[in-house]
């Protein structure tokens, strides 16, 4: 469903005038919004980044309690600081905002963070495929749990933190199944669990996987399913068994994470698989086919 309440309700708290229709959303602001003391009842990323945004130019200060500490959080508190924008406490529960003038505001340069997710896709996909692959421009501390869980299964993990490099290898190791519960950050990432749960399908024994941070994130079972996955969903829980090998078929993208599980389980299984909607996939992977492909993947776009 992905709402959006808990972005309406931080503007409303800024002073913003909310009117939701049937099918719309009309928000205003009469004058400057005014800053205030806003509470969120889930450290929603998005909403936390919304607010701050909007509290930058905001009348006085403002404050957000249970904000969401992914590092996406303190990176955009660093460029909106580096633009002339008054910061505190970005990364932690509470993020203090001192709004200043537009005329304060200045231009600036900025590198984003790497991104977590795509370099955990890629770790995972050398794990899958037991296989030995090196990760580059990634920071180890923002995935601190994908790490551990690839240890747990039986990968080695060398890293290089002054490079800020990975190195993932699986070759010739025997991966068991593990249990993973999604939570907001430092937990175990959602964007992280239709992977891994693709790369639990074949390791040895029983996985469980519960899903705290969304709702319908395991709409990839039943495109795992369709390649001979053995899985057991009920309400936000997984199980999964694991099986000697999956079989290639013909699947669907149903989002994004669930269309690199789909490319992730592409690779290992008997015969050829075919992902269907990938526009999905770009939302969160830059040039995914032919990274693939210097890695050695059998692996092509099909335009139909």
């Amino acid at each position: 469903e992905r709402p959006i309440d808990l972005h309406l309700k931080g503007f409303a708290g800024l002073g913003a005038k909310i009117i939701e229709g049937a099918e719309s959303v009309d928000v205003h602001v009469d004058g400057k919004l005014k800053g205030s003391s806003i509470y969120l009842d889930f450290p929603s990323v998005g909403a936390t980044e919304n607010l701050m945004m909007a509290a930058v130019l905001a009348e006085g200060v403002t404050t957000i309690e249970n904000a969401a500490k992914e590092p996406e959080i303190i990176d955009l508190s660093n460029f909106l600081s580096k633009l002339g924008a008054k910061i505190r406490g970005a990364g932690t529960s509470t993020i203090t905002i001192q709004g200043v003038h537009f005329d304060e505001l200045k231009g600036a340069n900025h590198r984003v963070i790497p991104d977590r997710i795509e370099a955990a896709t890629y770790m995972v996909a050398a794990a899958i495929t037991k296989g030995d692959i090196l990760v580059k421009n990634v920071i180890g501390s923002h995935i601190r749990p994908i790490i551990a869980k690839l240890q747990e299964i039986g990968c080695e993990i060398i890293e290089d933190p002054d490079e800020d490099e990975i190195r993932v290898i699986a070759e010739g190791r025997r991966l068991i199944g593990t249990h993973i519960k999604t939570l907001p950050y430092p937990g175990f990432p959602t964007d992280a669990q239709s992977q891994f749960m693709t790369l639990l399908t074949i390791c040895d024994g029983e996985s469980r996987i519960e899903e705290t941070v969304f709702e319908n994130r395991f709409m990839h079972v039943d495109e795992l399913q369709k390649m001979h996955a053995l899985i057991l969903t009920e309400g936000n829980e997984a199980r999964i068994i694991g099986v000697p090998k999956l079989d290639g078929a013909l699947v669907k993208a149903t989002d994004l994470r669930a269309g690199a599980s789909c490319i992730l389980a592409g690779l290992i299984a008997d015969g050829e698989t075919k992902v269907y909607d990938i526009y999905h996939i770009y939302r969160g992977y830059y040039d995914v086919i032919n990274k693939f492909k210097s890695l050695g993947a059998d692996i092509e776009l099909i335009e139909e």
